[in-house]
């Protein structure tokens, strides 16, 4: 477990937050048959992979795999010398072996009662961005993130393309040349990581570079106008992103503005307690240099240092949004252990059986949300207020300028909106399928190794 609570494998190569290769060959140690419905999750996993299917409904993505069932066959079947339907994945060799399970399975005498030790991921929808629209009860950022019932998941990466594609219009009919060079390459892949980052404190400048990466693969883009488009494309994507998440914004800004004048002010590390009761410290002071057998080391962990308050500032607002997922993930862990549903995590993407995952979404959505019925801000704010403006003997410092300064920036909590979370429990899409690693067997040419 990091100082944040998020939990990570002992094993330090050969574990499920491995590469492609590395998962398509985990299986949980113990099996559990499928039921009336785990074929079904297997299907909609196994599309969920593909990535064929983004925008479609969970009965859209099961009747795509029943219409390509002989290409899932003959993936698992002849899966080099086939049509190699596999290889078009985006996650080819996890899409292999599931192939290979659903091939089992419906060659079973009865595929209800075919024992599975396969693990179905449910992938969040943009977590970092799901935790703000529940902080602040944003009605639009909740929609877009699916914290709202709707019959088809919605996608922020494409609703942040589409309006930025919308701005990039209105610039080009303006005559701005990098707009009218950027016509018709203003693509999903090109803005998701940033969007996705950006609640994880991306800055303006990382972001020009994430999307240097996508804009540099394009061999139809005029290679002298790709930085430009860089430029433009981060300003546009963080203007769209703060129209469209007016609340995150609003608590990111907050969070920002305390951690700063928690450092500048108090001199003092920005610490916090999770609603789990897990205090965290933010580990991050001034370097000090010191000479050791002739070579010049460097520290930064030395809590005898002043904190580095551009550290502190930049990492508050990421690094709370992740102690808020460790909760959400911790507590659907337990109430998994309490139902005896096998439940693994990587992070904000869980694993469980097929016959499972209708159980293990309950659970979810419904942590969630008593997760987000407590007071969260207002439990910061409280605890902030406590630990940074009042002396050890207890006595009001309002006289001081700066404690002024400070205990009025961390009592202004964020305002919220309308959203109503208990819509949350009629999700479906919160999770999109895609505490300890002793629960995994591995599989090398059929052969289990508990």
């Amino acid at each position: 477990m990091d100082f944040r609570g998020r939990t990570y494998p002992c094993p330090p190569h050969f574990n499920h937050l491995g590469s492609d290769v590395t998962r398509s060959i985990l299986l949980f140690a113990k099996g559990q048959k499928l039921g009336p419905r785990g074929l079904d999750w297997l299907k909609i996993h196994l599309i969920n992979l593909t990535g064929f299917k983004k925008r479609s409904s969970n009965a859209e993505r099961l009747m795509f795999a029943n219409e390509n069932m002989d290409n899932i066959l003959n993936s698992a079947d002849h899966p080099m010398e086939g049509r190699c339907w596999w290889q078009t994945s985006d996650e080819p060799w996890q899409t292999l072996a599931c192939c290979m399970e659903i091939a089992k399975a419906v060659r079973s005498p009865d595929p209800a009662e075919y024992v599975s030790h396969f693990p179905v991921h449910q992938d969040g929808s943009c977590n970092g961005l799901q935790h703000y629209a529940a902080l602040g009860r944003d009605q639009a950022g909740a929609e877009s993130v699916n914290l709202s019932p709707s019959d088809q998941p919605q996608d922020v990466y494409s609703d942040v393309c589409e309006l930025v594609e919308c701005e990039r219009a209105k610039d080009a009919k303006n005559g701005i040349l990098i707009a009218q060079k950027l016509e018709g390459f203003v693509k999903r892949k090109i803005i998701k990581q940033t969007v996705m980052t950006t609640v994880y404190g991306v800055t303006r400048y990382g972001a020009k570079y994430q999307i240097l990466k996508q804009l540099k693969d394009l061999q139809d883009f005029d290679p002298e106008y790709v930085w430009p488009a860089c430029v433009y494309l981060a300003d546009k994507t963080f203007l769209c992103l703060a129209e469209m998440f007016s609340a995150t914004k609003e608590i990111q800004m907050w969070l920002t503005f305390c951690a700063h004048h928690i450092a500048t002010l108090s001199l003092r590390p920005v610490e916090w307690i999770t609603p789990l009761g897990l205090p965290v410290v933010q580990p991050y002071h001034k370097m000090s240099t010191f000479q050791r057998w002739g070579v010049s080391l460097s520290n930064s962990m030395s809590t005898f240092e002043k904190p580095n308050s551009l550290k502190q500032k930049n990492a508050f607002p990421p690094n709370f949004i992740h102690s808020l997922d460790s909760t959400h993930m911790l507590l659907t862990a337990l109430y998994c252990l309490r139902e005896g549903i096998t439940y693994v995590s990587v992070h904000d993407c869980f694993w469980t059986h097929p016959a499972s995952v209708e159980i293990m979404n309950k659970i979810c959505r419904e942590q969630f949300v008593a997760l987000h019925n407590q007071p969260i801000l207002e439990d910061l704010s409280k605890h902030l207020l406590k630990k940074f403006c009042t002396t050890s003997k207890g006595s009001s410092l309002q006289e001081v300028p700066n404690q002024r300064i400070l205990q009025s920036m961390l009592g202004k909590v964020p305002k919220k909106g309308t959203f109503n979370l208990e819509q949350h429990l009629f999700s479906f899409f919160l999770l999109l399928c895609k505490l300890t690693t002793s629960c995994f067997s591995v599989n090398f040419a059929n052969t289990k190794i508990v």
